[in-house]
C-alpha cells in the first residue's frame, strides 16, 4: 500500500490533504464548526486521525473507510460521524451495497439495534445524495 506521507509536510498539512481527499467539504465543515470553541481540538481532529493514522501504509483509504463505517454503528452513539463516513466511503469508491453489507455485518458483533440504526443512517445519506444528484451514487 502507498503511504500518504510527503517529505517536509507537517501533520496538519498532511491531515488536511487526506481529510479533503476522503471527505471533501463535509470534513472541512466538521473542523470549521469546532474552530470557534476549540481551535486546538480542531487541529487534533485533523492531525491524529488523518495526518497520522489514515496516512499510514498498510490499508488504502477504501479499507480504512470500511473499518470506520463498521466501528461507528458498533459504538452506538455516533450517528452524525457515521453519516459523514458513509459519504466518505462513497467518495473513496465503496458502493452503496458494500456500505449496507458492512453495516449489516455489525448485527453479528454489535447487535441488531446497532445495525438497524446504522442502516437508517445510510438510508438517510443515500436519500440526501439522491436529492442532490438524481441518478448517481
Amino acid at each position: 500500500m502507498t503511504s500518504h506521507y510527503r517529505a517536509g509536510e507537517s501533520r496538519l498539512e498532511r491531515g488536511t490533504r487526506v481529510l479533503s481527499e476522503i471527505d471533501g467539504k463535509a470534513g472541512e465543515a466538521v473542523v470549521s464548526s469546532l474552530a470557534d470553541i476549540a481551535p486546538d481540538f480542531a487541529s487534533y481532529v485533523i492531525e491524529f486521525p488523518f495526518g497520522d493514522i489514515y496516512s499510514r501504509p498498510g490499508l488504502d483509504l477504501r479499507g480504512r473507510e470500511i473499518a470506520t463505517i463498521a466501528a461507528w454503528p458498533a459504538l452506538g452513539n455516533a450517528a452524525p460521524q457515521l453519516r459523514v463516513h458513509i459519504e466518505a466511503g462513497l467518495n473513496v469508491g465503496l458502493s452503496r451495497d458494500e456500505i449496507t453489507e458492512v453495516i449489516m455485518q455489525m448485527a453479528v458483533y454489535a447487535g441488531f439495534p446497532a445495525a438497524v440504526n446504522g442502516l437508517f443512517a445510510a438510508k438517510e445519506v443515500f436519500a440526501s445524495l439522491d436529492a442532490l444528484r438524481p441518478g448517481q451514487d
